[in-house]
C-alpha cells in the first residue's frame, strides 16, 4: 500500500469555499474512481489556510490508473474549472505505512 498525502494552500478567504466546492463536486468524482479517502482536514493551528488529504493506493500503477479516469472525467474537468485560482501550492508526497503502522 502506498498513500498520497497532499498539502494544498488555499488562497485567503477561499478556504470554505474550496472545501465546499470539493466536496460537493470533486468527492463524487473521487468516489466514483479513487475510493474514500483516509482522511481530509482543515488547518486548526499552525500554517493558515491549508487543507490536507490522504488516499491509499495498492501501489504506483494503481494510483496511475485510477487518477488517469479520474482526470478524464467530464465532471472532475468541470470541478477543476470551478477552482481555478484557489490554490497557491501543492505539496504531494507518497508514503508507506511502516510494519508496525494501523494502517496497512
Amino acid at each position: 500500500m502506498i498513500i498520497d498525502h497532499r498539502t494544498y494552500r488555499i488562497k485567503h478567504g477561499k478556504t470554505a469555499e474550496y472545501i465546499a466546492l470539493f466536496e460537493e463536486f470533486a468527492m463524487p468524482v473521487q468516489r466514483r474512481h479513487i475510493g474514500e479517502p483516509i482522511g481530509y482536514f482543515e488547518t486548526a493551528i499552525g500554517a493558515i489556510n491549508e487543507v490536507v488529504h490522504l488516499w491509499a493506493y495498492e501501489d504506483m500503477g494503481d494510483m496511475e490508473r485510477k487518477r488517469t479516469a479520474r482526470d478524464a472525467d467530464p465532471d472532475w474537468i468541470a470541478y477543476k474549472k470551478k477552482t481555478a485560482g484557489m490554490l497557491l501550492t501543492q505539496d504531494n508526497k507518497i508514503v508507506k505505512p511502516t510494519a508496525f503502522s494501523p494502517i496497512k
